[in-house]
């Protein structure tokens, strides 16, 4: 990508007092007519960088407008190590791990130390979630648009979008882009899609950042109050956190937190078998009542 080499040409003239066209042209595995241009866009985005002609000529920052080459510390490169190698167990590649080497370049001892970070962010679909990522990363690239079927809590339905972001959030991925059926943009989550297509090309659009704050995405409907038996408090304190609820006398917890349906609340209840008491909203009660009960007959005519 066309980013990913501008960083690290930037990086390689931030490390080296020069360097030569040829050089960052094999490192980067372009023509030196990319590397022209990569550096003309450099200089429009501000940085001073100067070329000379010649045997001992070559790029490099301007004098006196140099950064100090103490921006990146250790630390930091370790970082922006572990991010990328996260980004490398969706993909299934080593492309950012060589990017990171692309970084590097001419300070290998930056990369030193233990790797005591690792971010996986693959899922248990990684065979059906990788292709769709590299599939859209591509369609996000190249302005194509992808079509596929979507499956949602109220049906699945033919989706046309213009992806512009691939967005890993609450343990899943999604893409955003602009959808023609609904003529707005909207988030999709990979999971539910299939038959993914790529389609016709089409001329970016200014599109906002998504609002992504779980109290917009998932604002909560109903206020849950319920008794939970306290062998769950491991449950509570991963899904909810420790401050979700209290302890009782009797050594029971009384958990309170938002949910956005009545479904939701519960297929979440029933989930404990009987070491849950829904308590509020009270006029769920009857409804978790037939719930069990239809388990019950189902199972009771078997």
């Amino acid at each position: 990508m066309k980013v990913e080499r501008l960083i690290g040409i930037l990086s390689i003239l931030l490390q080296q007092d020069k360097v030569t066209a040829p050089y960052l042209a094999e490192m980067f595995e372009v023509s030196r007519r990319t590397i022209n241009r990569d550096i003309e866009a450099l200089c429009m985005a501000g940085i001073p960088i100067a070329t000379a002609p010649g045997q001992n000529g070559g790029i490099s920052i301007m004098e006196g407008y140099r950064i100090d080459r103490t921006l990146l510390s250790t630390s930091d490169m370790q970082a922006i190590l572990a991010g990328l190698r996260s980004l490398d167990s969706v993909s299934g590649t080593n492309r950012y791990a060589q990017l990171m080497e692309k970084l590097s370049a001419g300070a290998s001892n930056l990369l030193t130390g233990g790797q005591h970070i690792c971010i996986n962010l693959s899922s248990w679909y990684k065979d059906t979630l990788t292709p769709k990522i590299e599939q859209i990363h591509h369609a996000i690239d190249s302005s194509r648009e992808i079509s596929f079927t979507y499956y949602a809590p109220k049906g699945e339905s033919a989706r046309k979008i213009e992806p512009c972001r691939l967005i890993f959030q609450w343990a899943g991925w999604y893409v955003w882009g602009w959808c023609t059926m609904r003529q707005d943009f909207r988030l999709f989550k990979l999971n539910r899609m299939t038959d993914l297509q790529l389609g016709e090309p089409f001329e970016k659009r200014k599109a906002p950042l998504p609002e992504l704050a779980m109290e917009r995405v998932f604002p909560p409907v109903y206020q849950v109050k319920a008794i939970i038996q306290p062998m769950y408090k491991w449950r509570l304190v991963e899904e909810y956190g420790p401050d979700s609820f209290t302890e009782q006398p009797d050594g029971n917890l009384l958990f309170s937190f938002g949910f956005i349906d009545k479904t939701s609340i519960i297929c979440w209840i029933a989930s404990f078998g009987g070491a849950a008491e829904l308590l509020e909203p009270a006029e769920f009660r009857k409804d978790i009542l037939e719930f069990a009960e239809g388990i019950r007959e189902k199972y009771r005519e078997s």
